[in-house]
């Protein structure tokens, strides 16, 4: 199964594609799309948009895996980075790519197994299984990782039932 992960935002993009077969993961290729400052957000949007259209044709992509959106107080924030999710998910649906939806604490919890984890500890299990010799850096692309695995390990659960969002 290949997974492509993504950690939304509209001036940096986290994304991580995995392969995983037979209990063993490969990152097949992983980054942070980033789209320049002071740019108008519809052509962010664009950009954003065309970056995933063109890498889910690369690969043979079974399922993507999102962050839901979560936000505490920046509701401004929020809806910037409901944007790029947005078209995120549309680039997905538009290549027939099943897209599924996991927080930041199920994340922690198929990672780590511990649904409260510190950010640190699920970084360093995305770089054990995914055989890396550091931690993928900037965040997004760690986070992007660890949403490819979350969905890897969810969608081989016998008590987990999963759709698509």
């Amino acid at each position: 199964m290949v997974i492509l992960g993504v950690d939304p935002g509209i001036a940096s993009v986290g994304y991580g594609v995995v392969s995983y077969e037979k209990n063993r993961f490969t990152a097949l290729e992983y980054d942070t799309f980033r789209t320049p400052a002071g740019q108008q957000l519809s052509e962010r949007l664009l950009q954003i948009f065309n970056f995933f259209e063109q890498l889910v044709r690369r690969y043979p992509i079974d399922a993507m895996s999102v962050e839901e959106l979560f936000f505490n107080t920046n509701v401004s924030t929020a809806i910037h980075v409901g944007h790029g999710r947005g078209v995120v998910l549309l680039a997905g649906a538009k290549a027939g790519v099943p897209v599924f939806e996991y927080t930041p604490m199920q994340v922690k919890q198929a990672v780590v197994g511990y649904g409260r984890a510190e950010k640190k500890q699920v970084q360093q299990m995305t770089r054990m299984l995914l055989h890396l010799k550091e931690v993928p850096r900037p965040d997004d692309t760690a986070d992007a990782l660890a949403l490819a695995i979350c969905h890897a390990h969810a969608s081989g659960s016998r008590l987990c039932t999963l759709s698509p969002r």
